[in-house]
């Protein structure tokens, strides 16, 4: 086991929809570790006190939205996958000051893909978003020998996401282009948060073979997922990519793998709104 941190922390804004407590909670109380896990809601503004908290108390933990690029140029140091993604969301402070920073939502990724649709290889992606979590969708989807769409509501965003992470991805300017042909849809946007949130895209527009992953979870899954399971597509929200993540990151930060199953628990069992 590695030294344990001072305290283990989830940073972002808003955390209090988070569910990471209750899993990463119960995986350390299973192990019988004495650290608690706790979300702190930080601003933007409020990001560099954030920062300075957890060298002080050498804490360890995860980053959420918005501050997974914030995060990155923060760290004094990151790990290949980190680097690659050029975001981080988990991160570790170590006793001589330095700021470690890593990326588990890029595994997080790979197997809630896995999970759904099998290997990806030679299928046609198409990803929303241009932040932290496509970030992380472009990392793994580099070695899926898959061909690669994205489209955000800033095309020299999505266009700079490419280049800097997966260059043989393809940026899209037009909505049509952007489900037709699509063998899986990854929505990589906040959207879906809230129950009344605009659709990452209608699940009426969508071809019978294409299939969803909502990378937002929320208890009681996003209105795009249970619109889509309607239409009798394949369809997922971020539980999977939520669970593998964090079980990812506590090997990363503590050096002994948790019980995924009491994860997967413990998070089942949290209720549901």
């Amino acid at each position: 086991m590695n030294p344990l941190p001072g305290a283990l922390l989830l940073i972002g804004h808003p955390v209090s929809h988070s569910l990471s407590p209750a899993f990463q909670n119960a995986a350390l109380r299973h192990a019988g570790i004495a650290l608690d896990y706790t979300a702190m809601d930080v601003p933007p503004e409020r990001f560099a006190d954030a920062v300075a908290h957890i060298r002080a108390t050498h804490a360890a933990g995860n980053v959420t939205v918005p501050h997974k690029i914030a995060m990155f140029d923060a760290c004094t140091e990151v790990t290949p996958i980190a680097e690659r993604a050029g975001a981080v969301n988990a991160f570790r402070a170590l006793d001589d000051d330095q700021l470690v920073g890593h990326n588990t939502d890029v595994g997080g990724v790979n197997h809630a893909v896995r999970e759904l649709i099998g290997h990806p290889r030679g299928l046609t992606i198409t990803l929303l978003g241009a932040g932290g979590a496509a970030a992380a969708v472009l990392a793994a989807a580099a070695s899926w020998d898959a061909e690669v769409r994205v489209r955000s509501r800033s095309y020299e965003r999505a266009k700079e996401l490419v280049e800097q992470v997966h260059p043989d991805a393809h940026v899209l300017r037009r909505v049509v282009d952007t489900l037709e042909g699509a063998d899986i849809i990854i929505n990589a946007t906040t959207l879906g948060m809230s129950e009344d949130d605009d659709l990452p895209c209608e699940a009426s527009e969508l071809e019978p073979q294409t299939a969803v992953l909502d990378l937002v979870f929320r208890p009681n899954e996003t209105r795009w997922v249970r619109e889509c399971r309607a239409r009798g597509l394949r369809a997922a929200d971020g539980r999977e990519m939520l669970l593998e993540q964090g079980a990812l990151a506590f090997e990363w930060w503590l050096g002994v793998p948790p019980d995924r199953e009491v994860m997967r628990t413990a998070l089942l069992a949290t209720p549901r709104h």
